[in-house]
């Protein structure tokens, strides 16, 4: 069976089941697994001289071991592609979280926040609704891309290797890839790397959402000129983002759903003044807007999913 096949059979089985409770209630997920791998060579080598050198080491040796798992997994077969796929994607799970917190929202906007927090790392204490909103949104276009979008593209370049790769990389920029004391020098690799594998990824999420949520299909309305000047329009938001790949999907998202994203935010305690992106949309905003974002999210699942069954049938 054809990676495009497995991978579409994964997408969906991933949609379908998401995350059972029962399963991760009793066995550590693959991604907590990771995070631990990552948490014990950081305990162990970012210390002393040499710290870039450590983390360079440090991730190549998570790449290698992420890419020989995934070669020996594959040895079995289709059905452990298939699940092992669907495992590490994370559509549904991703839907249900931006989710919780629309839901939230309505019951108190104390409710909102504590939902919030738990997908974002920002302050969450001195939030508005709006804010809430925001950051709720913002992590939808984000993950979209990082937990979903991402993961199917390297599977698919590359099989179970390819998706290993990038999970472990993903997870070791989430962890260590910050410009702190700590992990600025340590973290290094990890962070470059993810930047890399995520060039393509990024922009493939802003096309989907963009194409099928009114950016470039809006644009097509006036030929080929005008889905150009959207995209153009996208991606002078996009480099507004602190983040070279995150802020495509957000500035897709933003139009899509005509809602300034991004601007002030609080970190540990320091307001930061980041520019909006879509600064003309909409800033007053709240559950509302988070449920259009989940719509969003699923019929960009789709047409990803429909690009995968085609790429399946044209190369048999």
């Amino acid at each position: 069976m054809s990676m495009a096949w497995v991978l579409a059979i994964a997408m969906v089985l991933d949609a379908l089941l998401g995350e059972p409770r029962w399963l991760w209630d009793r066995a550590p997920h693959p991604a907590v697994l990771m995070g631990r791998v990552v948490g014990w060579l950081d305990a162990r080598l970012n210390g002393g001289a040499a710290r870039r050198a450590k983390g360079i080491a440090a991730m190549a040796a998570m790449a290698g071991g992420a890419m020989l798992l995934g070669w020996v997994l594959g040895l079995a077969g289709w059905p452990v592609e298939v699940l092992v796929a669907a495992v590490l994607l994370a559509q549904r799970s991703l839907v249900d979280h931006v989710r919780a917190v629309a839901d939230a929202l309505r019951l108190s906007l104390g409710e909102g926040k504590r939902a919030v927090a738990m997908i974002v790392g920002r302050d969450t204490a001195d939030m508005q609704e709006s804010d809430v909103a925001r950051a709720a949104i913002e992590s939808a276009a984000e993950n979209l891309s990082d937990g979903v979008i991402a993961p199917a593209f390297w599977f698919l370049v590359a099989g179970l290797p390819g998706l290993l790769l990038y999970k472990i990389t993903n997870t070791a920029d989430s962890m260590i890839g910050y410009r702190t004391p700590r992990h600025e020098a340590f973290g290094w690799a990890a962070a470059r790397l993810d930047d890399v594998l995520n060039v393509i990824p990024a922009r493939l999420t802003t096309a989907l959402i963009a194409g099928t949520h009114g950016g470039l299909a809006g644009g097509l309305a006036g030929g080929l000129s005008g889905a150009r000047a959207q995209w153009r329009a996208i991606a002078a938001d996009a480099r507004k983002h602190r983040s070279p790949n995150a802020g495509w999907p957000e500035a897709a998202m933003a139009r899509a759903l005509n809602v300034a994203l991004s601007g002030p935010r609080s970190y540990d305690g320091r307001l930061q003044h980041f520019d909006y992106v879509h600064g003309f949309g909409e800033k007053t905003i709240g559950a509302q807007k988070i449920d259009a974002a989940c719509a969003a999210l699923w019929r960009t699942w789709a047409a990803a999913l429909a690009l995968v069954v085609a790429i399946a049938v044209v190369t048999g």
